[in-house]
C-alpha cells in the first residue's frame, strides 16, 4: 500500500461516516435553511482558518444559488501570505482573541428569518465560539459543522453537524515521518455543505420558489449560463441589500 492509496481509502472513510451519521442532521438543516431562504432570510456563513474554504464552497459557486450570505473576514482568512505581513501566525492569533465577533456582528442588520452557519473543524476557537454566541443572542438559529460534536461550538448550535473527519485531522501515517500528513475534514466539509444545498434546493422547488442556480455553459450554453450568473447576482444583491 502507498500513501496516495492510503489517503483514498480514508478519505472514502470520511465520506462513509457523513452518510452513516450525519443524513438526518443533514437534512433538518436543509428544512431550516430552505424555510427562511423562502421567507427571504438569510442563512449567514462564517469560518476562520482554513475553514473559510467552506464558506466559498457553499456561495457563490456553479451549482449554488443565492439565500447564502458569506461572511469572510481578510483578518483571519487571508492566506496568500504564510509569513511576513499579513502571515499565519497573525492570522491565528487573532482568530483565538475573545471580543473581534462582537465588532464583526455590529456590521450587519440582521432579520427575524435569518440563520448563523458556522464552520470550524475543531470548534474551540473564540471568534467561532463568540459569533454562535452572538448570532443566538441576535435570535438566529444556529447551524454548525465541526470535527466532533463534544466541542464547544457545537453544543452551542442548534443542529450540529460533523464533517466525518478524525481528531488531528491528518489521516496518513508514514513509516519514517514523525507526524501524519493530509487532512480530511475539508473534503467532508465539502461534502456535508454541497449536501445541504442539494436539499435546500429540492425543498424551494416544493415550496414553489425554485433557487436561481449559478449553472456552467456546459449544461445550458454561454448565453443562458451569462443570463443566470446575471440573475442570480441581482437575487443576492436583493438579499442582502438590507444588511
Amino acid at each position: 500500500m502507498s500513501a496516495l492509496s492510503d489517503y483514498l481509502d480514508e478519505a472514502e472513510a470520511v465520506i462513509a461516516r457523513v452518510r452513516e451519521t450525519q443524513m438526518e442532521r443533514i437534512a433538518r438543516a436543509a428544512e431550516l435553511c430552505a424555510r427562511l431562504i423562502a421567507e427571504d432570510g438569510l442563512i449567514h456563513l462564517f469560518g476562520s482558518g482554513h475553514s473559510r474554504i467552506l464558506v466559498e464552497e457553499t456561495y457563490p459557486r456553479y451549482g449554488s444559488f443565492p439565500g447564502f450570505h458569506p461572511i469572510v473576514e481578510l483578518s483571519v482568512t487571508y492566506h496568500t501570505q504564510v509569513v511576513g505581513a499579513n502571515g499565519q501566525r497573525q492570522a491565528m492569533f487573532i482568530e483565538r482573541q475573545s471580543g473581534l465577533a462582537e465588532q464583526i456582528l455590529r456590521n450587519f442588520e440582521f432579520g427575524p428569518n435569518d440563520a448563523m452557519m458556522i464552520f470550524s473543524s475543531g470548534g474551540e476557537n473564540a471568534i467561532a465560539v463568540e459569533m454562535a454566541q452572538g448570532a443566538k443572542r441576535l435570535g438566529m438559529p444556529v447551524i454548525s459543522l465541526t470535527t466532533s460534536r463534544d466541542c464547544t461550538l457545537a453544543r452551542l448550535a442548534d443542529i450540529a453537524l460533523e464533517n466525518g473527519g478524525i481528531p488531528g485531522d491528518a489521516l496518513v501515517h508514514i513509516d519514517g515521518l514523525e507526524t501524519p500528513v493530509a487532512p480530511g475534514s475539508t473534503v467532508g466539509g465539502a461534502i456535508v455543505v454541497n449536501a445541504l444545498k442539494a436539499a435546500v434546493a429540492e425543498h424551494l422547488v416544493a415550496l414553489g420558489k425554485p433557487p436561481i442556480v449559478l449553472t456552467s455553459p456546459v449544461f445550458v450554453g454561454a448565453e443562458r449560463s451569462r443570463e443566470l450568473f446575471d440573475a442570480s447576482y441581482d437575487d443576492y444583491r436583493r438579499r442582502v441589500r438590507r444588511l
